[in-house]
């Protein structure tokens, strides 16, 4: 007869259990294995890749701006989202050889030390210069709208000691300084709200060291740029809303009888050169961003929204027409879209002369009308020794212009940043007439690049004909590499790919070193 099982032999023995339950065979993911090792393979990548000699990492947000004191160019200034300014130095030696090729080679190397730290901003800092001619201040500008003047003779226990404050404007965009020899530690601001300020520091009137000297109102949107002419005596800015202004801020072109009433506001401002979007032959939709002026001073270029860039003639002012009492000044080290066909050609090459008389000459002519790229020109230079204008350009490439011939394109670089990230800043070497054929220019894919710019038009580039040469004259026909086009040297260390990871400005240090201002943070030395 059959029994019922009792509950105790209805339970399942644990040892019977694990023999009937087999072990589960199932593996890691491939995907898993593939993500471990291409993080590991990225950080490897990152760390082959770092060019850098030496680096500073104490800010905790991107880094904005940079610059270094005009005497001392090892001297380096840098700004961030994190409302702070550092000053540290990048007298670094270069390796007389790689690590690998040491004994002992280091594992790690430790940031740079500041030899200051400056807050007091309230938002980010986005724009910071030393003074001319001895770089005696350091002034930064933020997204507060403050500028702060700081002393760079202090030293310790309180290096760069805070002199002056100021906030007149809604948010700073660019700080440049006047070169006049007549009116040292001066400097131009230009905001958000349009306006154009030019102030001068005193720092022997302890009540208002800081001063304003003009102030304008003409731009109706951002004022983007602005850049002096390199005897300091005119300012030129541009603006969100298309326009382009000269100014006088010290008087000398109005003394010497240059003036442009056509260029007055009905508050009484006047320009001595004024261009806007009423005038269709200037006209630039979507804005202008970027101004350089020639060395010679005779005409400035301006670049804008879908690759146009508009060449301007400017008055010339004569070296003589400082007056007396500056002059006395200065000697007893006294205080503070595109027309078919291309532009125009100035008779002859354009004026370069510094000497003879002033005169308003070509000032207000438009020179040439340019459109080789395709966004918008965010960088200007011109070369201090030879005929070239460089432009980069958010779609990535940097075209060369020759300011002797028409404008000609000498060269199209296309992917001068590679991917299409956007060329954030390019600057000639100006030590001797051999390095002002080396153009060097970042981006955001986060390299550094130097361009060796000798040549009409490097193997595989073509030449454009004259100004406003279709945007496919001086491209690269079938490109086969960045050498071909003049690449000379490469640095890289950011992390790159874009936002986060750019490079969002650099100087050149002393011995000819490259400083960078990452948007990750960090500021890279570079051997050159």
């Amino acid at each position: 007869m059959d029994t019922a099982p009792s509950d105790n032999e209805a339970l399942l023995d644990p040892s019977e259990a694990a023999e009937i339950v087999p072990d589960d065979p199932d593996h890691p993911m491939d995907s898993d294995d593939e993500d471990i090792q291409t993080d590991g393979e990225a950080q490897e990548e990152f760390q082959l890749q770092n060019d850098s000699i030496a680096y500073f990492d104490l800010h905790t947000d991107s880094i904005f701006c940079i610059a270094n004191h005009p005497l001392t160019p090892t001297i380096i200034a840098t700004g961030g989202g994190d409302d702070t300014t550092y000053i540290f130095s990048a007298d670094v030696p270069s390796p007389v050889l790689p690590p690998s090729y040491e004994s002992n080679p280091s594992t790690s190397r430790s940031s740079l030390q500041p030899i200051a730290k400056l807050t007091g901003h309230t938002d980010s800092i986005n724009t910071l210069t030393y003074t001319l001619p001895t770089g005696e201040y350091l002034i930064t500008g933020g997204l507060d709208g403050q500028i702060r003047v700081h002393s760079t003779k202090t030293t310790s226990p309180t290096p760069y000691s805070l002199l002056s404050s100021a906030q007149e404007v809604p948010e700073v965009n660019f700080l440049t300084p006047s070169p006049h020899p007549s009116h040292l530690n001066t400097f131009a601001l230009g905001a958000s709200d349009g306006s154009v300020w030019v102030y001068t520091i005193d720092a022997s009137d302890p009540s208002t060291p800081l001063q304003v000297l003009q102030a304008y109102y003409l731009h109706t949107e951002s004022c983007t740029a602005g850049a002096w002419t390199p005897n300091g005596k005119l300012l030129a800015t541009v603006s969100e809303d298309g326009s382009f202004y000269v100014w006088d801020p010290f008087g000398e072109a109005t003394a010497a009888g240059v003036t442009n009433s056509s260029s007055s506001s009905s508050s009484g401002q006047a320009a001595i050169v004024g261009l806007t979007t009423t005038d269709q032959r200037f006209a630039v939709e979507g804005g202008l961003f970027s101004v350089a002026i020639a060395p010679s001073g005779a005409f400035a270029a301006v670049g804008g929204a879908h690759g146009i860039i508009r060449v301007v003639g400017l008055p010339r002012l004569s070296s003589t027409s400082t007056s007396a009492s500056a002059t006395k000044s200065l000697n007893a080290g006294g205080g503070a879209k595109n027309k078919t066909g291309g532009g125009k050609k100035a008779s002859g090459p354009l004026d370069t002369t510094s000497g003879g008389s002033s005169s308003s000459g070509q000032a207000g002519a438009i020179l040439a009308s340019l459109q080789v790229q395709s966004e918008s020109i965010e960088t200007l230079a011109f070369s201090p020794h030879h005929s070239l204008l460089a432009a980069g350009s958010v779609d990535g490439s940097i075209c060369l212009f020759d300011t002797a011939h028409r404008f000609a394109v000498r060269r199209h670089i296309k992917e001068a940043h590679e991917d299409a990230f956007a060329v954030v800043q390019v600057a000639f070497g100006a030590s001797s007439a051999e390095e002002a054929w080396l153009l060097t220019s970042c981006g955001m894919d986060g390299a550094v690049r130097r361009w060796d710019c000798r040549g009409g038009a490097g193997a595989g580039t073509g030449a454009g004909t004259g100004a406003g040469a279709g945007a496919d004259a001086g491209a690269v026909a079938g490109v086969t590499g960045q050498h071909q086009q003049g690449l000379a040297k490469e640095w890289r260390g950011h992390r790159g790919e874009g936002e986060g990871g750019g490079v969002l400005g650099f100087v050149m240090s002393g011995g000819g070193n490259v400083v960078t201002a990452g948007d990750d943070g960090v500021s890279l030395v570079f051997a050159s």
